[in-house]
């Protein structure tokens, strides 16, 4: 059931999800593994988070937004949108220095793609959990919110990420 929103509705959402959007934008490119699917991916769920704003009841907002950018992702899979790209994304490339030792800047470079392509590798539900606590911070509580799985699972589940992530470190050497 849609409801006119008004600007003061606007303005709440707005004070509510914009300061968490680029957590959403973070989960979506490592679901996704693509710039432009993760920027539909989340354009599309901030879409269904405003039509469904009315229904958030208080709590964590960055957790219910990431909810909503995660199950927005399942269901375009489930609606066979697979995964297109396979483009790993380079943190460095989007946070240079103007200055700096080229030799450091290239060995910067490397490691970060060596860590990039290592947690491409991963499998979807661990590469997930990985990204949410390491790079999002969230706690495991929020986790579990987030990917509706016990906190023994997402904490057996960042174990196995951890170890396997570490592994294809060791035969990237």
């Amino acid at each position: 059931m849609d409801k006119y929103l008004d600007d003061d509705d606007t303005a709440r959402f707005e004070a509510m999800a914009m300061p968490h959007l680029d957590a959403a934008y973070n989960l979506a490119r490592w679901l996704t593994r693509n710039e432009h699917d993760a920027d539909d991916l989340v354009q599309n769920a901030y879409l269904r988070a405003f039509r469904f704003a009315g229904g958030f009841r208080g709590g964590d907002a960055r957790a219910w937004l990431l909810t909503i950018v995660r199950h927005t992702y399942y269901t375009t899979l489930r609606d066979g949108q697979a995964e297109r790209g396979d483009v790993s994304f380079d943190e460095a490339l989007h946070d240079q220095d103007a200055g700096g030792d080229p030799a450091d800047i290239a060995a910067s470079h490397d490691t970060a793609r060596t860590v990039n392509e290592a947690l491409a590798r991963l499998p979807l539900a661990f590469r997930e959990v990985l990204v949410l606590k390491e790079m999002d911070e969230l706690s495991y509580k929020q986790i579990a919110e987030v990917t509706a799985a016990p906190i023994g699972t997402v904490m057996s589940r960042l174990s196995r990420a951890r170890q396997m992530l570490l592994a294809y470190l060791g035969e990237s050497k």
